[in-house]
């Protein structure tokens, strides 16, 4: 690079956080600031193999002091120069730009070719650029846009404004894709850092792994569930270290003729050979290579074979790294797992709530959202989401926005106005509205939707809810005072008591209020006739729930699930008792996972299942006293027109013994009577707004008797 200029100094790039990603910021610690005599919003050129400019903000605390400039990918790409490496950092001065001309690097809609441009100078307003810069520009629906900057006037560094003119103008050549960078995932720092030891290292500084007198790593298996970022992590190290990235689907491999598929991957292998440094990606790796001693095709046996003659035979292959990605590790063939072939397995889990938050940052870039959209209370209630999951999310509110202002527009020759698009913003009715349609993946086969059922739903039990509260909602909401005080909350709570007494009411509340995923398992649809198969069933329901924690799972009905040992002859109910008690206080550790049943014969449940450590708390729901029962009454007729003669207090003396489904049903008929006297009286239309309509003591009184007389006969 030469010598540093005066006023200049020479920084070690480090990754920009996601929500700077494509403003072109260059954040720098405030002492360097002042070396620069540089004020936040000015301009420094950064000189890499390339130069390229950035506007001036104060680097986060934790980034102070270490002699570091944090940029993002794109402005990497622009200077040329990669993480860990060092660039000259020099202010200069800039100039609004009068006029700007673009080309896409992506093939762009024709609306938005033919469009007016002054939408995307409003996106991209306040950017600094340099002609040969790549920019990238969110439009409306999350898309990004990729330009290149062919020419600016005035020349030089320049900042777009507003009013800057703006010209799209394709030039011929070889379209790209956006290119991925480490700013552009969310949520998996920890995973990034892992991937880019094992393959940044061996491409970028293979005689470092000379001078240590060791072999350098071959390769990286990604595991986890489907939607996580395993292949947009393999894309993102590609584009970071330059390296040609040659990526192939499993089902790709395989042909229909002898040994063709052998061949496939022996040219793949070649052909990255030929043109390292190089990385070879393997999604869906399970498809070429499942264990070799349950599979029954001969193909997949000489593939599996072939694959790891290739990747640890007796031939070097020089700097070539493989990643595979996998959603199933545990159907790989296990020689394929072992160092010298995969070096390192890292799991992809799902995000927890301040990954969740940085992908909602990445995937709102660009998007016009309103002052009540929050991504904190966002992040908190989208538990089990994946980063899929959550792009769909802000897809849908986008569309959901998009919806409700359609009927609205005027459409100008086919194209919706430049000044809708401007006043066009996405609220937070817009995100509620696209959580009813996104479910997270982690969960899709075995979550359930939960009536919206809250605390005040519930009539009477405030001691069950407090119980409830402290064991379900605290260790979610106070996670570090539990720590603190050197605790673990309950692993599992069991409520028994009578028919009718709230029960599943209660589990509904407790899903609702905890913001937690809940799942239901209904005994019978476990057992399964084949031996293993309903072991197997509860396996992978505890399975998800730990991956999707925090997660309450619903055991209704538990003495059918668990009967005490001794009484099956098939003894599959046994076999399958026996998995859950495992489950919930095993060798495995069941971390974020709360379980709880219910049952009306606690007698019935082996006992084994009711110690301390499974089932922490024992919870009778009793038959509720008049207090309860009035609070029932209330609850069960606050949407209901009563006349001003119905007594709910003396009702509530009145139904000693009545539990609260037998209130509900004794509501429910009143209403009925009050329905067949009304329309015995009022003919249909006679009575538009149903001013006749009251439910009277007396139809309380009769529902009241017809039910008690139900319960004694």
């Amino acid at each position: 690079m030469g010598e540093t200029p005066p006023n200049a100094l020479t920084l070690r790039v480090i990754e920009a956080l996601p929500r700077d990603m494509g403003r072109g910021l260059a954040r720098l610690d405030p002492e360097d600031m002042k070396v620069l005599d540089a004020q936040v919003g000015d301009l420094v050129e950064l000189q890499g193999k390339r130069q390229t400019v950035a506007k001036v903000m104060p680097a986060y605390v934790e980034t102070r002091g270490k002699g570091v400039v944090q940029i993002d990918g794109l402005t990497r790409a622009n200077a040329q120069v990669g993480l860990d490496e060092r660039v000259t950092v020099t202010k200069v001065q800039a100039r609004p730009a009068a006029r700007l001309t673009l080309s896409p690097l992506s093939p762009m809609r024709p609306t938005q070719r033919e469009g007016d441009t002054r939408y995307l100078a409003q996106v991209i307003a306040g950017l600094p650029v340099l002609a040969g810069d790549r920019i990238r520009a969110t439009l409306f629906g999350t898309a990004t846009q990729e330009f290149s900057v062919l020419e600016t006037v005035p020349g030089g560094p320049v900042v777009v404004q507003p009013t800057t003119l703006l010209r799209v103008r394709r030039v011929e050549g070889p379209v790209e894709a956006s290119k991925v960078s480490y700013e552009d995932i969310g949520g998996l720092r920890r995973e990034i850092q892992r991937v880019r030891e094992m393959i940044e290292l061996p491409l970028k500084y293979p005689e470092v792994f000379e001078r240590l007198g060791i072999g350098a790593p071959k390769g990286i298996l990604l595991h986890g569930p489907p939607g996580c970022g395993k292949t947009l992590i393999a894309r993102a190290v590609a584009n970071e270290t330059d390296a040609r990235f040659f990526a192939v689907s499993g089902p790709e491999v395989i042909h229909k003729f002898y040994g063709e598929s052998e061949a496939k991957l022996r040219k793949l292998f070649e052909e990255a050979e030929r043109q390292a440094p190089s990385i070879v990606f393997l999604d869906e790796i399970d498809a070429i290579a499942p264990k070799r001693e349950t599979v029954v095709g001969e193909v997949e046996k000489r593939v599996v074979a072939q694959l790891l003659a290739l990747m640890d035979g007796l031939r070097s292959r020089g700097q070539v790294v493989v990643i595979g990605a996998t959603n199933i590790p545990n159907a790989l063939d296990p020689a394929l797992r072992r160092p010298g072939r995969f070096d390192r397995e890292i799991a992809l889990g799902v995000p927890d709530k301040t990954g969740r938050r940085e992908i909602l940052e990445i995937h709102t870039r660009g998007m016009p959202l309103a002052e009540d959209v929050d991504l904190e209370e966002l992040s908190e209630i989208t538990h089990g989401f994946v980063g899929a999951d959550l792009e769909a999310l802000c897809r849908e509110a986008a569309m959901a926005a998009l919806r409700a202002l359609l009927p609205e527009i005027e459409f100008e020759g086919g194209a919706i106005p430049y000044e809708a698009l401007v006043e066009l913003r996405i609220h937070r009715a817009h995100f509620v509205e696209a959580l009813r349609e996104v479910e997270p993946s982690a969960l899709r086969e075995i979550a359930v939707e939960v009536p919206d059922v809250r605390w005040e739903d519930v009539g009477g039990l405030d001691t069950v809810k407090r119980e409830l509260v402290e064991a379900i909602e605290w260790p979610l909401r106070y996670a570090p005072l539990f720590r603190h005080a050197g605790t673990r909350p309950p692993r599992g709570i069991l409520l028994h008591g009578p028919p009718g007494t709230g029960k599943t009411l209660l589990a509904r509340a407790v899903a609702t209020e905890s913001q937690a995923n809940f799942v239901a398992i209904k005994g019978p649809q476990l057992m399964s006739k084949w031996v293993g198969e309903s072991e197997r069933a509860i396996r992978e329901v505890f399975r998800k729930a730990k991956q999707a924690a925090p997660c309450l799972i619903f055991l209704d009905e538990v003495d059918a699930l668990a009967p005490r040992r001794g009484h099956d002859p098939s003894g599959v109910a046994e076999r399958v008792l026996s998995q859950l008690l495992t489950e919930l206080d095993g060798i495995e550790e069941l971390r974020g996972v709360v379980v709880l049943a219910a049952t009306n014969q606690p007698n019935l449940v082996d006992p084994a299942l009711l110690r301390p450590g499974r089932f922490d708390s024992l919870i009778e729901i009793p038959l509720p006293d008049e207090e309860a029962r009035l609070g029932i009454f209330r609850v069960h007729t606050r949407a209901t027109p009563l006349a001003g003669d119905a007594d709910l207090p003396l009702l509530a003396r009145e139904g000693q013994g009545l539990t609260g489904a037998d209130i509900e049903a004794v509501c429910r008929k009143a209403a009925m009577l009050a329905i067949r006297e009304y329309l015995e009286a009022h003919p249909w239309g006679s009575d538009p707004g149903f001013q006749g309509y009251a439910v009277r003591m007396a139809h309380l009184a009769e529902a009241m008797r017809s039910v008690t007389t139900r319960g004694t006969r």
